[in-house]
Order: structure tokens, then sequence, then C-alpha cells
């Protein structure tokens, strides 16, 4: 088996390295290639992934190149992470909106557009190339915004399936908190990416008892701390939201918070330059604990899981992807992207049914669908027009004045990867 790693120079590689070794039984990959156009991070990133597989006793063959045709070429999967502008578009994704009041992030809000911009044009192209040279490939997409990219590849026709490291998060936190097993945690999670919610936590699969009650009863403060938002809220929902939903239910505070410290952007460049000097040491072998810092919490286990699944070679029979609604949802279109439980295999995703959305959450989920419809367009067809539409359009934003200062300033900031510009 073949996998290869669109954006393996990342400082991220290690974590789904060690996974692959791990996992191997799940997951018997006997080569894996690295594509990065960046030599320098590949070969310190490369070094690494092999010793990791020497010291875990993996016999499978690392290789790593800077030519994305003959990375992918035969490959039976592409695992797309890659990160168009470096942590230096980041910085400003997560910096100029602040200017106009609005949250600075780098995957919704205005940073957010910024970044599917850059990106849709990028990956549809890999995707192609991928698609001449095996198409029979699936293609996993971990690259943010995770949602409007595999809206992009599922439109141009793409075997993709979206991936994202959010619900996976909550499960192996809710298991802990439960003590049981990863694997009995099966979680109603529903709404799109980076916009989800945990309605209910069966044990031991989609019919099991719901523990939510109980869990938030119990644990309820520890998991508001995590989310950052205060314990009654949590109460009063009876759910449990993504972190990224304090963007939505708590804005102005956050607005407030990031025009008083370091970007995370800065954060993350700064423990980057420590973490690829750590890799390049010949005598590490094995993820340092620095990395578990950088993000992408069971990021690993994840993509091992899907991967499996989608080359008939084991892999839970359901998790939390991103794919087409299909009438899931009946207040979204059917070729809207959506986040939630399905049951995966060598066919594709295929969500399981869900039980009606409040109109607390499905007013907000379908407002950010006709955000990501305009995003996508935008980065489609360009032009500023669609830009300011989009911007106009996120809930986030909804204003012609922060629209249209939004739209000058992310095409100022980017017109050096916006072909239209």
């Amino acid at each position: 088996m073949k996998l290869t790693v669109v954006g393996g120079g990342s400082t991220y590689t290690p974590e789904l390295i060690d996974g692959f070794a791990r996992l191997r039984d799940t997951l018997p990959i006997t080569e894996l290639v690295l594509v990065d156009p960046a030599a320098d991070r590949l070969d310190l990133v490369g070094g690494l992934a092999r010793r990791i597989f020497a010291k875990q006793g993996h016999d499978g063959r690392i290789t790593t190149t800077s030519d994305l045709d003959a990375g992918v070429a035969g490959a039976d999967a592409v695992l797309l992470q890659l990160r168009v502008g470096g942590q230096a578009a980041r910085e400003k994704d997560e910096t100029w909106p602040l200017e106009c009041g609005c949250v600075g992030q780098e995957t919704t809000g205005a940073g957010g557009l910024a970044k599917a911009l850059r990106t849709v044009p990028v990956v549809l192209d890999i995707a192609e190339r991928v698609r001449r040279t095996n198409p029979d490939a699936w293609i996993i997409d971990f690259t943010n915004p995770v949602g409007i990219v595999t809206r992009a590849l599922l439109q141009a026709g793409h075997k993709a399936v979206g991936l994202c490291n959010v619900a996976i998060g909550f499960q192996r936190k809710f298991a802990a908190l439960l003590d049981v097993a990863p694997s009995d945690v099966h979680l109603d999670h529903v709404g799109l990416n980076h916009l989800t919610w945990e309605r209910a936590v069966r044990i031991g699969g989609p019919d099991g008892e719901d523990v939510l009650p109980r869990l938030l009863a119990g644990h309820g403060d520890a998991i508001a701390d995590d989310l950052r938002l205060p314990r009654p809220v949590l109460d009063r929902l009876g759910v449990v939201p993504s972190y990224y939903l304090r963007y939505f239910y708590a804005h102005d505070e956050v607005v407030r918070e990031l025009g008083t410290k370091p970007s995370r952007a800065a954060e993350v460049a700064a423990m980057e330059k420590e973490l690829l000097e750590m890799y390049g040491d010949p005598a590490l072998d094995e993820k340092p604990a620095l990395l578990a810092k950088r993000g992408g919490a069971f990021y690993s286990e994840a993509a091992v899981d899907l991967a499996a699944a989608l080359l008939g070679g084991g892999g839970s029979p359901y998790q939390v992807v991103n794919t087409y609604n299909n009438g899931t949802l009946p207040f979204l279109p059917d070729d809207a992207v959506i986040e939630t439980q399905a049951a995966v295999g060598p066919e594709g995703a295929v969500p399981l049914p869900v039980a009606p959305v409040d109109p607390l959450y499905a007013g907000l989920v379908a407002n950010v669908t006709a955000y990501e419809d305009l995003a996508l367009e935008a980065a489609l067809r360009g032009g500023r027009d669609r830009v300011f539409k989009a911007l106009l359009a996120h809930p986030l934003i909804g204003q012609y004045a922060y629209a249209d200062g939004l739209t000058d300033r992310l095409i100022a900031h980017n017109r050096e990867h916006l072909a239209w510009a």
C-alpha cells in the first residue's frame, strides 16, 4: 500500500508518522512518500520519519520528493496537509481583520476566507494531477478550511473526504472522563467543519445510552474551561459546542483578547523553529513532547482510521468526516458539505441519519453554508465583488462597511496568491 502526504515537510508530520508506525496493523503501508516544495524542511522531517519507523519496527519505505507528480504516482491515497503562504500568511489572516473590529482567525471570518482563496486553486491543481496519475486514489483533505476545500474537491468530481481532529478530540476527552474505551464513545456530532455541536454522547454505538447529561453534570466545569465558555452556557444549551463556537458566542470578547497578545501564528512559528532544530538531531527517534503544543491532537489516529476504512483494510465503521449532505440535513442543499458521523468504506462516506436540528443551531449552520457557497465562488472565479459578498454574508461580519474594509485588506495582503488580483 502506498500513501502520499502532500505537505510532508510540515512540523505536524512526525505526529502522523508516529500513528502510521503504531497502527501499522490497521493501515499496512509499504511505501510512504512525503512531498513538499521546501526541500530543507523535507530533509529534516523525512530523516526523523525514517528513524521513528525504524525504532518502532515498521519495515515500510519512506521517501521524500519535491516532485508532486512522481510523489503521487501509484498512490492508493493522498493526504493533503498544506498551508499556502506558510505561517507568514497565517499571521496576516489573524491580524488585519482586527483592524475592522472583527475576529482574526485562520479558518473562520475574514481570515478564513483569505485562506480559502489562497488554498482552493492550489488543492484543485494537485487533485487534477493525482487524477491524471492515478484516478482511483482517494484524497483525504486535512487542509483548512476543510469544509470549503472538500466541497471544491467533490464538486470537481474527485474521490475526496474531509477530515478534522475536533471530533476525535472530544471522543478521547469524553472517554477519559467516563473511564471507557474511546471506541465505545459514539458522538451525535452535527454541523459544518469548525461549526459543530455534540448533542449526545452514546456508549456502545449509534443506538447506545446517551450519557451527555451525566457528563455535563459531573464534568461540566472542566469541559467549559477547555472551551473557554461559561459553565452556565453549557447548562442552558445542554450540548457541547466545538471550541470554534467561541468565535460566534463571544466574538467581541475574543476580539479584545486577540488585540492584547501575540497571534497564534507567531507562537506557532517560534514553536516550528524549535521543532525543526529538534528534528535535525540524528539521535531523535520519536515525536518530541513539544509537538503536542503545535495542535492537531489525535490527527494521526483519525487519519489512519479513515484511510484504512477507505482502502478496505479495516478502520472503524463509523467516523466523523466531511462529505456531501445529500439530504442528511434537510434545510441545506444536497451539495453542501457537512461534518457528521458517517458509515465509511471503500465506496466512500455515507452520513448516518441525523435527528432534527434545533433552530438555534440550524439557523447558524444555514447562514455559514450560504457564506461557504459564496466563498467557494470567490475562490474559483475571483473578483472583488465576490469577495465582498462572501464577507457580507458571514455572520461574524455582516455589515457593508466592515465587508468593504475587509475586502480591501484581504486583497492587499494576499495579492501574490490571487491570480485575478
